[in-house]
C-alpha cells in the first residue's frame, strides 16, 4: 500500500518560494528549507527533486502568479496608454514600498544571482522578460493604432525601454531607501509616451 503524503505539496512550494524570494538561492540551505517548510529532507527530495529543481519550480510559480495581472492590465479594451502608464507607476510604487522593497522581484533577483551561470534560470528570466516586452509592445502598438501614440514612435523600442526601466526600478528600489529615485525615473520615462 502506497503511503500518502503528510503535507500539502502546493503549500510547501509556496513556502519555498517565499523563502527563496527573501533569502536567495545560495543563502538558502536545505536545512533552512526543512525548517521553513516543516517537512523532512527526504520528502523534499521525493516531491521536488534537488534544491535547484525546487527553486526553479518556485520561480515558475512566481511567474504564473504575476503574469495574469499584467495581461489583464495591458489588454483592457479602450485607450491603451493609460494602462501602460498605470503599469509603470505600479512597478515604481511596488519597488519603493517599504514592505516589498527589500525582497525585490524574484525574477530580477534570479537574473542577478543565477542567470549568469545557470542556463535553466537564465531561460526562465528571459521568458519572463520576453512576456513583459510582448505585452507592452502589444499595448503600445494598439495605442499607436488608436492615435494615442505618434506614428513616429517605435512601439518595440519603447516596450524594450520600459521593460529595462521597470526591471531596473526593481533593482534600485531594493537597494535604495529613497522612493523618489524610482518614482522620478518612472515619470521621466513616461514623458516619452507623450
Amino acid at each position: 500500500m502506497a503511503r500518502t503524503k503528510e503535507f500539502d505539496p502546493d503549500a510547501a512550494l509556496q513556502a519555498a518560494l517565499e523563502l527563496f524570494w527573501r533569502r536567495g538561492y545560495e543563502a538558502t540551505s536545505m536545512s533552512d528549507l526543512v525548517e521553513h517548510l516543516g517537512i523532512g529532507r527526504a520528502s523534499i527530495y521525493a516531491t521536488f527533486g534537488s534544491k535547484h529543481e525546487l527553486y526553479l519550480r518556485a520561480l515558475d510559480r512566481y511567474q504564473e502568479s504575476c503574469d495574469p495581472q499584467l495581461l489583464r492590465e495591458l489588454s483592457q479594451p479602450g485607450p491603451a496608454l493609460p494602462s501602460v502608464r498605470s503599469v509603470v507607476r505600479r512597478f515604481a510604487a511596488e519597488s519603493a514600498e517599504a514592505g516589498r522593497r527589500l525582497s525585490g522581484c524574484f525574477v530580477v533577483n534570479t537574473a542577478a544571482e543565477l542567470a549568469p551561470h545557470d542556463p535553466d534560470a537564465a531561460r526562465r528570466v528571459e521568458h519572463s522578460w520576453d512576456h513583459i516586452e510582448t505585452l507592452l509592445h502589444s499595448a503600445l502598438t494598439r495605442a499607436q493604432a488608436q492615435g494615442e501614440l505618434g506614428e513616429d514612435r517605435d512601439p518595440r523600442a519603447l516596450a524594450r525601454m520600459l521593460l529595462v526601466l521597470m526591471q531596473g526600478m526593481r533593482v534600485v528600489g531594493k537597494a535604495s531607501a529613497d522612493p523618489a529615485r524610482v518614482r522620478d525615473a518612472a515619470e521621466q520615462a513616461l514623458t516619452l509616451l507623450d
